[in-house]
């Protein structure tokens, strides 16, 4: 079994690394809305995904994961991750990916991760009022049922989906499709890993940070370390051969390349090594806090949660946004 979790974490970091949908330039150039790619990416493999996980469903070979709608937790929390990424330039399940390419950045912010979701472990049982209050894994499908209407509200949403996307790419005038193929092969990515026989669960990253935080410190006899155990012990192993995709291309494709600042950076905050480090692990920190808090990140709420057409997952979406963009008109500025 680990070694097939390697493998799918593989596949994963090479579908992100083909588009360079890890890249810090294109994750921060969203934040300023320069660079759609990911936008688009995510949006293909989400309508794609809506589609193939309700025929799953429907021939009884998979079954859904709706993560709960902890109203504060995903409101606050999705806030929070989009600061993070837009400071930090990076998510969850691309950091391992850009380290493997030889970003620092990438390394320090993995850092900040872990510490924040050492600082999240803690602080849990102080701050777990204000999380809610939760109103279920509710989705579309638990409140319309499944029928007739259901499918056609389910279509019409993935289609809204993929027009966005396009949509995005006329605005752009972009002539690579790049984002393209990839947005069908996590959407097909993703179809595959949640089916019963396979592994019964969706693409996530941010739960092995706390997990591997805590169990590195020895903070593992509370309720919340029990929780997340067995899932951060998987998204630690998908991470790590997402981590070997990274590494493993750009040796093969000679672009391994040490780095710590990007253009993207230098442009608005210069070149200085030590204010980049501190950001990056600023960014990293508050990126886990925020995802920890709602129970999930790009990965395991934007797409897989999208996909399922899970509310709590649709309305941290648009939290996260918030958060990104209003970060990055604050925080990138000449």
């Amino acid at each position: 079994m680990v070694i097939m979790i390697l493998i799918f974490g593989f596949i994963f970091g090479a579908i992100i690394q083909y588009a360079n949908l890890n890249k810090f330039n294109v994750i921060s150039g969203l934040a300023r809305l320069e660079d759609f790619a990911v936008l688009k990416a995510i949006a293909i493999a989400v309508g794609l995904g809506i589609i193939l996980l309700n025929i799953e469903v429907g021939m009884g070979l998979s079954i859904y994961h709706i993560k709960p709608f902890m109203v504060g937790g995903i409101l606050l929390g999705g806030l929070i991750f989009g600061a993070g990424m837009a400071i930090l330039g990076y998510c969850p399940g691309t950091l391992p990916i850009s380290l493997g390419q030889g970003s620092l950045d990438a390394l320090v912010g993995i850092i900040g991760g872990l510490f924040g979701g050492l600082v999240y472990t803690l602080l849990l049982p102080s701050i777990s009022s204000i999380l809610g209050p939760d109103l279920g894994a509710i989705s579309i499908n638990s409140l319309m049922g499944t029928n007739v209407l259901y499918y056609v509200v389910s279509v019409a949403i993935a289609a809204l989906f993929v027009s966005i996307a396009f949509g995005l790419h006329k605005i752009e005038k972009g002539n690579n499709y790049k984002w393209l193929y990839a947005g069908i092969a996590l959407g097909v990515l993703n179809s595959i890993m949640i089916l019963v026989s396979v592994f019964n669960r969706p693409i996530g990253a941010s739960t092995s940070f706390p997990y591997v935080a805590d169990f590195m410190v020895g903070l593992s006899q509370n309720e919340y370390f029990i929780k997340i155990e067995t899932p951060g012990n998987w998204e630690m192993i998908f991470l790590a051969g997402a981590f070997l995709a990274g590494l493993i291309i750009s040796l093969i494709k000679k672009e391994f390349k040490i780095n710590l600042i990007y253009s993207g950076w230098e442009r608005f905050k210069g070149n200085s090594s030590s204010k980049r480090i501190i950001w990056a692990f600023v960014g990293g920190f508050i990126l886990i806090i925020g995802a920890r808090m709602a129970g999930g990140c790009t990965s395991g709420h934007i797409l897989s949660g999208g996909m399922q057409l899970g509310i709590s997952s649709l309305v941290f979406t648009i939290s996260t946004f918030v958060g990104l963009l209003a970060t990055g008109k604050l925080f990138y500025t000449k």
